[in-house]
């Protein structure tokens, strides 16, 4: 073999077996020490953050709760024992409530007997109730003298039932539940899907089937005279209390508009500066220093951060969120286009200097077409990136569907509103970053 062999680095020209043996062995400790390092560091974590801990606080059965009253709703059976009175409604709303009882609720005098499905069936009695449970056996709760008591089937108590003195609460399964308090009964049905999700539950296009309400669009005669059933149906929609969506739209819009004012005044400002920030365009090395040290300020505080100021500053509203995205904006897209300038060939430059071109028309014609495409790329990038960054923006009070969903959180009721909410976002973002891509083909091609 010739001495220009190609040999591993680090080792002789030729080797014998003994340094070859060593060198593996290096490199194998390294490759330990660098595993150990990392399994520390992994160790260290899990106590500092308290992992056990919070695995020992989770709580999954709330999180199913939750995401079973994402995608269904249930109708509350209510029965006030100081009152003497029962009250059937959905969600327990009283703008929800049923005027005659439902198919799967039968009245017999003070007696309720509630029909479950599969078998369960809670009789709910003046001050007390009777629970039948399949594969279980027959729970009476009672409430004397200002106690719940509980008489249950011989054995041990299952996991998905509590009772107290106070309280009496069961849910053998995510589509029923009976609670028992000093003050109340109420048994509770879930049905899946979002209830009165088009109209109100009072209104009359309730009993109007899709076909039927198409047809009822165009027809006569009127529901209201003053008023064409069509925009009836479409203003009973939009004004929808329990569902917002007319709400939910403007504030979808105001998002929307929020992401791109701070992104267009973002892009628009940074491209101007990136010029004093490139090193072949940019002559004097102090203006480069200045301009570049101003990029990191303003990338260098989080958009939230920039949020709060101009909170602080103007108030709340969507201006807020959109200087937020500005301002940060400004430094991340500057600093790109300031790199895309320093890459740009001088060859194209010095070619447009060649005709006699003035320095306005050599940026024009010789710089410009070059940085396009990184400009309209990162800019498209960044307004699909910030749309969803304005919903967080909007979340800490600078409006839109942010705000929106916070209100929805905070109440803990209605879960079903909030994954309406969190959908509407998701399917925002995807509709943005499909304009986006094909805006950018349409104007860049495929490159």
């Amino acid at each position: 073999m010739s001495s220009m062999e190609l040999h591993a680095p680090g080792m002789p020209a030729n080797p014998d077996r003994d340094s070859i043996a060593r060198s593996l062995r290096r490199r194998s400790h390294a490759g330990f020490a660098l595993l150990a390092v990392v399994v520390a560091y992994l160790a260290y974590a899990w106590f500092a953050f308290d992992v056990p801990g919070l695995i020992d606080s989770a709580r999954p059965e709330r999180a199913a709760l939750l995401a079973t009253d994402a995608v269904a709703h249930k109708v509350h059976v209510t029965r006030m024992l100081r009152r003497g009175t029962t009250v059937i409604a959905v969600e327990g709303e009283r703008t929800a409530t049923y005027t005659t009882p439902p198919d799967w609720v039968t009245v017999d005098g003070d007696v309720l007997t509630v029909d479950l499905d599969d078998g369960y069936v809670a009789k709910v009695l003046p001050s007390s109730v009777v629970f039948v449970v399949p594969d279980y056996g027959t729970i009476r709760i009672a409430v004397q003298d200002g106690r719940v008591i509980t008489d249950l089937p011989p054995g041990v108590p299952p996991d998905w039932l509590r009772a107290t003195d106070a309280k009496f609460d069961a849910r053998p399964d995510l589509r029923r539940r009976v609670q028992v308090s000093r003050a109340k009964i109420e048994v509770h049905r879930y049905f899946l899907g979002w209830e009165n999700f088009f109209f109100p539950f009072n209104s009359p296009l309730q009993a109007y089937s899709f076909g039927e309400l198409l047809d009822l669009a165009f027809d006569e005669p009127r529901l209201q005279p003053e008023t064409a059933n069509w925009r009836l149906i479409f203003r009973t929609f939009w004004e929808n209390p329990d569902w917002q969506h007319g709400n939910v739209f403007v504030a979808l819009l105001e998002t929307l508009l929020m992401a791109v004012l701070g992104t267009v005044t973002a892009a628009f400002v940074a491209l101007p500066l990136a010029f004093l920030a490139a090193r072949n365009f940019a002559p004097s090395g102090t203006l480069r220093f200045l301009v570049r040290r101003l990029f990191d300020f303003l990338r260098g505080i989080d958009m939230l951060i920039w949020s709060l100021i101009f909170i602080r500053a103007f108030g709340l509203g969507p201006l807020t969120g959109a200087l937020a995205i500005a301002f940060t904006d400004t430094g991340t897209l500057g600093k790109l286009f300031s790199e895309a300038l320093e890459n740009t060939d001088r060859k194209q430059v010095e070619g447009v200097n060649a005709t006699g071109a003035s320095r306005l028309q050599t940026y024009r014609f010789g710089v410009i077409p070059q940085i396009l495409p990184i400009f309209i790329s990162q800019g498209f990038y960044y307004l699909e990136s910030n749309t969803r960054s304005a919903t967080v923006n909007g979340a800490l009070g600078a409006g839109g569907i942010g705000l929106m969903l916070v209100e929805t959180i905070r109440t803990s009721r209605d879960w079903e509103n909030t994954f309406y909410i969190i959908l509407l976002t998701i399917l925002l973002v995807i509709a943005m970053d499909a304009l986006s891509t094909r805006l950018r083909r349409r104007l860049i091609g495929d490159r």
